[in-house]
Formats: structure tokens, sequence, C-alpha cells
């Protein structure tokens, strides 16, 4: 066994390694005007833009980076309904009615993909896997069976089962039928290609800022260009424009971990997810005529916080060693995702007072099916279309006390990491620096990010975050400086790799 290639500085996943050269769009230079402003490149902004040019509007897509290079294409690319053990948890919560609104949004996202795909004729490996979520561990046995309860009161195909088709040891397991997987990027460049037939334009490199309200909206870029338009949707992890409603503290943003493995044995097929932490997803994907790509992915844990980053990808060789006769890991990378405190992703209009700004977040592990239902629903406002799941995916919606309980404990933890942050004491030295080791460190008596290349250039950066001030940490798997509070992300330059923080790390 061995890896494919040493860790890359900023991780490339199979999906990505696997395109060939992908088109570049230009940067905005210019003010311009639309109907529609969509921002961010992944599914969920693809998947808007292309929908609404589709009905006649003139939309501008804008990518702070280049598009399909960010969650999107760092997923494990299911396309499912099984969200997890989250059924039994919703009639509990929310009430049947809601739970069943959630598994049908899920459903006709999982339709339209499949739809779309024949229509356009696209080559995308499509193939339909059913998914199962187990347990080897007693304690989460029941869990599991109130699960297989809840498929059976909300009438969705499944069933519970003690063994299942890849040899795992296990208490118990829950199916759902008819799941299907694909590659994401293949699927995405065909809407690309549609939504520049239709007359959509992108622009690359990109960084929308701010809405200015007058009349109408108008998108701020970085560069001080603007957009004019009528309707404004941001499908960026967070808001790019908040609104004034503090999704910074309503969401919190976890990191996960994935190997592309080749392994000796024959895959049996299906999707699979453990119940209990520390997660174990398995997929496969078609690697050429003959050989499969085994994907394994899990060691969520909050951006910026916990063990070393380099150790999850250590657990996850130690679980592909033990399950599979590993002959090598071809791929490995990560991947970011925002939740919400009751797990129903924020779809729809920003606040009330901004009836002409949309958003699309909160995914959690869920981005090909829950983005595609957010497009959909988007579409169907902007239309003045009745949706039956605005309401439920709505950004206003009404929070339980259990949700508002988890709330406040995510931002005590905040807090909690904003003072540790600022009272830490920090001895090493930049000059200690070994190559290709990043540490915090003390530059003339105060906190500061330090890393050394493999060429043995320094670079150094403040490490106070520029979204609220928290103390960035050094994350060894992917080289890049976390924020433990909200999330953002930044290279060893200082530049955001992702929100919601808008503005660099100041290099010293």
């Amino acid at each position: 066994m061995s890896y494919h290639k040493d860790l890359p500085q900023f991780p490339e996943s199979y999906w990505t390694a696997s395109q060939h050269e992908r088109p570049k769009y230009p940067k905005l230079e210019q003010d311009t005007e639309a109907d529609v402003v969509v921002v961010g490149g992944g599914i969920s902004g693809i998947t808007t833009a292309y929908l609404l040019s589709q009905e006649g509007l003139r939309v501008v897509l804008v990518e702070a980076g280049e598009i399909l290079n960010g969650t999107t294409a760092h997923t494990t690319a299911k396309i499912t309904a099984q969200h997890d053990l989250i059924y039994d948890e919703l009639i509990r919560s929310e009430g049947k009615e809601k739970a069943s609104l959630y598994y049908q949004a899920a459903k006709d996202a999982m339709n339209f993909i499949h739809q779309t795909i024949d229509k356009l004729q696209i080559e995308c490996g499509y193939n339909e896997q059913d998914a199962y979520v187990y347990t080897h561990h007693v304690d989460y046995t029941v869990k599991v069976e109130n699960e297989a309860k809840a498929y059976q009161e909300l009438g969705i195909p499944g069933a519970y089962l003690d063994r299942m088709p890849l040899q795992i040891p296990l208490f118990g397991a829950v199916r759902m039928d008819g799941q299907a997987q694909f590659h994401p990027l293949n699927y995405l460049l065909k809407l690309v290609q549609e939504f520049l037939k239709a007359g959509g334009r992108i622009f690359e490199h990109t960084t929308a800022v701010d809405v200015e309200q007058v009349d109408t909206p108008k998108v701020m870029t970085n560069d001080g260009h603007r957009i004019n338009c009528k309707y404004v949707v941001s499908c960026t992890h967070f808001p790019f424009y908040d609104g004034q409603g503090f999704y910074f503290a309503r969401m919190h943003a976890d990191r996960s971990y994935v190997l592309g493995l080749l392994v000796e044995e024959e895959y049996p097929g299906g999707m699979y997810l453990s119940a209990e932490d520390p997660k174990r997803s398995i997929r496969y994907a078609p690697l050429d005529d003959q050989n499969k790509l085994i994907i394994l992915g899990g060691q969520s844990h909050k951006t910026g916080q916990g063990i070393c980053t380099i150790n999850h990808y250590e657990e996850l060789r130690k679980f592909a060693e033990n399950q599979f006769k590993l002959k090598e890991i071809a791929y490995r990378w990560s991947a970011q995702d925002l939740v919400t405190g009751d797990k129903i992703p924020f779809i729809g209009r920003i606040t009330a007072s901004n009836p002409n700004i949309f958003i699309a977040t909160g995914y959690r592990k869920w981005g090909m099916t829950n983005g595609t239902a957010a497009a959909l629903i988007i579409r169907d406002l902007i239309l003045e279309r009745e949706d039956p799941y605005a309401g439920l995916f709505s950004p206003s919606r009404s929070l339980s006390w259990k949700t508002v309980g988890k709330l406040i404990t995510d931002n005590a933890d905040v807090a909690k990491h904003l003072i540790a942050g600022k009272l830490e004491f920090v001895k090493k030295q930049p000059e200690q620096l070994e190559k290709d080791e990043g540490s915090v460190v003390q530059i003339h008596g105060r906190r500061a990010g330090g890393y050394r290349d493999k060429e043995g250039q320094l670079f150094l950066v403040d490490t106070t975050c520029t979204h609220m001030g928290c103390e960035v940490e050094w994350n060894n798997g992917e080289r890049t400086w976390d924020c433990p509070c909200h999330g953002s992300r930044f290279s060893i330059t200082g530049e955001v790799l992702e929100g919601p923080a808008e503005k660099p790390l100041v290099r010293l």
C-alpha cells in the first residue's frame, strides 16, 4: 500500500483530478446589469442559474474563485434522501407533516437530476444504488430501528436489516431503496453549457462583498464594480451579504475528510454511512472500464477545532486497511459543510425586509439533493409560483426550544475559543520552523502564524481572523489557517479560502 502522491498544499479531489482542462471565465471588469445575480459556483448556484436562464431571465453568475472548485468538487456525491438518521428525529421535533415534506423535497431533487441527465444526455456515471445507515455499536441499535419505523410511517421504500452487501460488523442497518450516485462535475459542466447557450454570463475571480438597496439591489464586488439587478441569490456557504439575518451565529462549519482507495476485492455496490461517530461514508466511483475507486469519507469535526487534521486521514487509512485488501490510496481531500441548528437548510428570502435577496445554505453533508432542492425552490419564489417546500426551509421559520438551546451552546463555544485564543501563551519562534512546517509563533511578543515551505521560504500572517477577531489555528492536513469560531479558512499567504471572512489575514 502506498500514497499516490504527497499531500497537496490545497487538496485536489478525485472529481477535479479526473477532469480535463476546464473552461476559464473572465473577471468582471466593469459595471453591468442583469435580472438575477447568482453568487456561488457550486451545485445550488449553477442549478439556480440554469433554471432561471431557461425561464428567459438574464442571469449573471459570479464566483470568488473558480466555479465547481469548492465543496461541490470535494463531496462524496451521493444523490440520496437518506440524510443520516434524520426522519425519526424530524417526526419527533417537527412533526410527521414536515418530516414528509423534507423527504419529498429530496425526492423531487433526485428526480430532477435524473430527468435532467436523460433530457440533456449527460455522461456522468449516473447509476442507482441502495443506501444504508448501519451501526456497529449496540447503543445505536434502537436509533436505527426507530429510523426504520419512521420510513414505514412516512412511506419511504426501505427496510431494517441485520446484514448488508458490504461485509461490515454491525448490530443493525436501515436501507433506503433506489438512491443514486454520479460524477458531480460532469453533470454540472453540462448545465453550465446550457446556461451559456441561454445567454447566461459567468465571471470568475469576482468576489461579491455587499448589496446596496435603493430601488433595486446592486451587488458590489471587491473591485468596486456594481451589478444592477432585480434579484440576488447567495449560494455561498455563509451568505456574502447577511442582511441582519446573523447567519454566522445560526450555523457552524464542519470539516470532513475523504480517501480515494484502490482495493483488491470486488466492491459489492451500495452506499453506506455509519450511524455513530466517527462517521464512515463508503461508496464507489468508476475509475476506468475495469477498476472502481472506493470513496471513503468521515472524521467530521468543527472547523479549526480538534486533533491535528493529518490524524483524521490516518484514522481513515486504518479503517481502510481493516475493511479492505488495500492496494493504494490514490487521492485524499477534505470538504467543509455548514450545519443549521435544526439540521434543515436555510433556503428562501434572507429576511422578510429583503424580499428580493435569497439565500441557499446549511446543507449539512447532503448538498447534491439539498442544493438541487434549493434551486427549485428559489426559482419558484422568484417566478412567484407556489412551492410546497418554501415554508419548511424558510430562513425566517420559527425554531424549537431545543434548536435555540443548540444555538446557544454553539455560540458559547465560539466565545470560549475567542477568549482561549487571546490568552494563549506562545513560545515558538519563526526560526524554529522546519521545512513544510506550520505553527503559531511569537513575533515581538505577539501571536502570529508561520509556515516554512519545502524550499525554505517563510510566510508569516497575523492570526486574528478578519471576520470577528477569533484566533485562527494551523491545519496541517491542508496547509491552511482555520478559524475555530465560524469556519473561515485562509491560505499560507492569508487569502480567504472559505467565508464568512471577506478580507485576508494581514501579512507580516
